[in-house]
């Protein structure tokens, strides 16, 4: 029998089986050498009735606001409707006039926003930021918020001074973020689960922790079955004024974290756990795209000389962020930049992984817990005669809808993904800020798939201070909050997309690996994603 009745035969089978059995057919299905695979993701069920029981404790200190809100609603209606709960509605009504698409979280939203104090001073508030200084214990107006059937993320910024502060060495605003999500991606993480009490939180967050990883000190918490992330960029060293020590930050996160109150949110229809699957890729072959495996970096280009990272996880399906193809994927430290032809330029085929590459940033996912955290990618070169190319207005576009994280300066751009089966974000860096600043793409904006919002640029602290490329990292939410994962091999599955043919790995000999596309599992994969696009997920 052929492989493709195979297939079909075996679809028939498995066809209205559990997501969870099809999983297992998929894994038990030999696996060829350069199979991909999706992420493993858990999914958490939010406890409502312990966040009503929550808003009903914060508005009984104001009697005359509590009246407001009626906690039972309509019986015999799915746990999921909002006519159960109305005092969700009101709430949400109330709170969107600040966090528009509040609504939209499936899980209870957790902001430093007193709702009483504000409808105790003001019924009818709208935006104010006088008003919201009070009610947010001096934070600025959201800087940036996103909610989405798998949580929400927010960032908000705490000015110098207040006598209420200690004082501190740093001169700029404190930028605070928070993330509460229902999807947790289980990644293979030796320092995970690590950190220290903070004595005096203990009280309102029993099982908080306290720890610093990958340039953040980060709070992490449990609340009504869901995965909280409170988090500040700083660096584990000396206060300066234009560098900000962790020490510093604490005081802000504290304060940030006491402040903490229900602002909205709503149950969705529960769902279940993403099992991994075999990544989506083409049939065909591509006539050229050839790469080096996952985890294959330059002899001893690694922090301390460590290996490579092997990672076969197509953390995404996206597209891939430069706008026209060829582009090459390798290292910009540990290869010759001239010349722009033959095996050793940085403009040739195969591509190389350099996640683990040495650098001095904190990347878990690397041996010694440093690496380079993302890869490098360069266009392609602009070869003597060809007209229709500029190095200067090669695109960069967005690997998916969502909405973009940056403020006004910053060297970096943040896309964050959130649906009902990914929460997810995609960082790009060396355009030019002033140009990003210029083009709006600040906290915020929303963004399509495949829309160009800048350039590829050489800006690293200046300009001119890098070689011409981009550098692209994936980080996805764990227990632990945002971690970098290699996006090497999503990368990779990306391009194979954007070229229309499979690329064919190579070993270090340059000698292709063997490998075969396997029709039965292809098959399998495919109802396991028809069966997960049914799922019931609710949209506002």
């Amino acid at each position: 029998m052929r492989s493709g009745s195979i297939g079909r035969t075996l679809l028939r089978r498995v066809r209205g089986l559990p997501l969870l059995l099809i999983a297992a057919l998929v894994a038990a299905t030999p696996a060829a050498a350069d199979d991909f695979r999706t992420p493993n993701v858990t999914t958490l069920r939010a406890d409502w009735g312990a966040a009503l029981n929550q808003l009903r404790s914060e508005l009984a200190g104001t009697p005359a606001v509590a009246t407001e809100f009626v906690f039972s609603g309509r019986r015999g209606l799915p746990a999921y409707d909002p006519r159960r709960i109305p005092a969700l509605v009101r709430l949400n009504g109330i709170s969107a006039r600040f966090f528009p698409g509040i609504g939209r979280s499936a899980v209870p939203v957790l902001l430093p926003f007193d709702i009483a104090a504000l409808l105790d001073a003001d019924p009818k508030a709208e935006p104010d930021p006088e008003l919201l200084a009070r009610v947010q214990v001096g934070f600025r107006p959201a800087e940036m918020f996103d909610a989405g059937p798998s949580g929400y993320d927010a960032v908000f910024a705490l000015a110098p001074g207040g006598d209420d502060m200690p004082p501190r060495v740093f001169v700029s605003p404190i930028e605070v973020q928070i993330t509460g999500s229902n999807l947790v991606y289980d990644i293979a993480d030796p320092f995970g689960g690590r950190g220290e009490p903070v004595k005096a939180l203990a009280a309102q967050y029993p099982d908080l922790r306290r720890f610093i990883r990958e340039g953040y000190v980060r709070y992490a918490f449990t609340r009504f079955g869901i995965a909280y992330v409170v988090s500040i960029q700083c660096l584990d060293s000396v206060p300066k004024a234009k560098r900000l020590a962790c020490r510093e930050s604490y005081p802000v996160a504290e304060r940030f974290l006491k402040a903490l109150r229900l602002a909205g949110g709503r149950p969705y229809r529960p769902r279940r756990d993403i099992a991994p699957a075999t990544a989506e890729r083409p049939a065909a072959p591509s006539p050229d795209f050839t790469y080096r495996a996952s985890g294959d970096i330059i002899a001893n280009s690694g922090f301390r000389k460590q290996q490579g990272r092997p990672d076969a996880t197509v953390y995404a399906q996206m597209r891939f962020p430069i706008e026209q193809p060829p582009a090459y994927a390798r290292s910009q430290s540990y290869v010759p930049h001239r010349p722009a032809v033959g095996a050793h330029s940085p403009y040739a085929y195969p591509w190389r992984d350099n996640f683990c590459e040495s650098r001095s940033f904190g990347v878990g996912q690397c041996a010694t817990g440093f690496g380079h955290q993302g890869q490098d990618i360069r266009p392609g070169a602009c070869l003597p005669g060809q007209a229709d190319c500029d190095v200067k207005q090669q695109g960069v576009v967005a690997v998916r809808d969502g909405v973009l994280i940056r403020s006004p300066k910053q060297q970096a751009v943040t896309l964050q993904v959130n649906t009902g089966r990914e929460h997810i974000r995609f960082r790009y860096m060396h355009m030019s800020p002033t140009e990003l600043d210029a083009d709006g793409v600040l906290n915020g904006r929303r963004v399509d798939e495949g829309e160009r919002f800048g350039v590829v640029g050489n800006y690293l602290d200046r300009p001119n201070g890098t070689s011409r490329h981009l550098h692209f990292d994936v980080q996805v939410f764990t227990p632990d909050g945002w971690l970098w994962v290699n996006p090497y091999t999503t990368l990779v599955a990306a391009y194979e997309r954007l070229l229309g043919g499979r690329g064919r790995e190579v070993a270090p000999d340059g000698q292709p690996v063997e490998s075969e596309v396997s029709a039965a599992s292809e098959d399998v994969t495919r109802a396991a994603a028809a069966r997960a696009g049914h799922d019931p997920v609710d949209t506002p």
